[in-house]
């Protein structure tokens, strides 16, 4: 295994991390069929672990022992679990309708309202198709009052058809690009996690038992974050992921004071979701990690949403847990944005927040 090297600490976005990025974005990897993701993830990081397993699920389990000594509860080395999740929203065809027709439905959060016209790629050979409706030209007065249901929507494929089946599943195909500042991608929730962990992988912080958990699942129920928090029975927990931005203009013209997150502000560190009260220890550590680098953040406000840490803060005895997120316009929808320096500084913070951790926080009162 190579050693480590701390001249190549990941905390700068390099053109090959762009470009990793992008594969990860423009792979499919709906929920419960994350395999072209996962075989990505384990291109780059084997030649790194000590230990790695795909699991029944299939998330990615890795292991990277550490380098130096932080004694934890055990008495061993701190074990830190970070988390990302490899899967994306989308769509699964559940019936053949004939001639290139397909009836399907959402895996995920998907707002049924955008999906009219939106094209997808479907099924392991990236089969081109669109979500096809009824033109507005066709459509009756009263029908253009109600919103499209799930009923009115088919996948169009055309005459490949024949290669699909029920049970494939779709993605919005909207490939990869870079916008000046900003990141394109359909999947970057929460493809940028994976990307992350991976190159934090690749040069772990020194001192701690680094145990990567690239999870499956997530967008229908944290459901491989639960089994892989248990499998690996961490001291304590990280999750990495991309949390919505709501910094659009208000339609009346006035300030908007309503966001939870914006871009161009930094990594958010979230406080509460709804499944998760992030562990307060660790919430002051990587607050007063960002303050003394002067590190962008700021902090996810409280409400809806969640991340893996909904899951793994509540296995076995209970794992102290924090998510850390890169802001993004547009998520499950066709098209995300992000900014390129809110990722770079997200990875400075994990990196470095990982790298100054003390065990003896975990012995500190919540």
């Amino acid at each position: 295994m190579p050693e480590n090297s701390q001249a190549n600490t990941p905390t700068r976005i390099t053109p090959a991390q762009i470009r990793m990025l992008e594969r990860l974005c423009n792979a499919c990897g709906v929920s419960g069929d994350e395999g072209e993701v996962r075989r990505i993830v384990l291109e780059h990081i084997r030649e790194y672990a000590d230990e790695i397993k795909v699991d029944a699920l299939g998330n990615v389990l890795a292991t990277r022992k550490a380098i130096g000594e932080r004694k934890g509860k055990t008495g061993q080395v701190l074990r830190v679990l970070v988390a990302a999740h490899m899967d994306e929203v989308g769509f699964m065809i559940t019936s053949d309708e004939g001639d290139g027709f397909y009836r399907f439905q959402t895996v995920g959060g998907v707002d049924i309202r955008q999906l009219a016209g939106k094209p997808v790629w479907v099924g392991s050979e990236h089969i081109p198709g669109v979500i096809g409706a009824k033109p507005i030209h066709l459509t009756t007065a009263g029908e253009r009052k109600n919103n499209i249901s799930l009923d009115n929507l088919q996948i169009d494929v055309g005459p490949s058809g024949k290669k699909v089946k029920p049970g494939d599943r779709a993605v919005f195909a909207t490939s990869f690009s870079r916008l000046g500042p900003s990141l394109r991608a359909k999947a970057l929730d929460d493809r940028l996690g994976v990307a992350t962990l991976i190159e934090l992988f690749k040069s772990p912080p020194p001192g701690i038992d680094l145990l990567a958990a690239f999870t499956v699942q997530e967008e229908v129920g944290l459901r491989g974050a639960r089994v892989a928090a248990y499998a690996l029975d961490p001291d304590l927990a990280l999750v990495l992921d991309c949390t919505p931005a709501l910094d659009l203009p208000t339609s009346d013209g006035e300030e908007n004071t309503r966001y939870n997150t914006r871009l161009g502000f930094g990594p958010a560190i979230y406080i509460a979701d709804s499944s998760t009260l992030s562990d307060p220890r660790l919430i002051r550590h990587f607050v007063d990690v960002a303050e003394s680098l002067s590190i962008p953040y700021q902090f996810r406000q409280s409400g809806g949403g969640g991340t893996d840490a909904g899951a793994i803060h509540k296995a076995r005895a209970g794992i102290p847990s924090l998510s850390i997120s890169v802001p993004g316009r547009y998520l499950h929808t066709a098209a995300a944005l992000v900014r390129v320096t809110d990722w770079q500084f997200a990875m400075q913070l994990v990196y470095t927040g990982l790298s100054r951790l003390d065990p003896q926080i975990l012995q500190a009162e919540r």
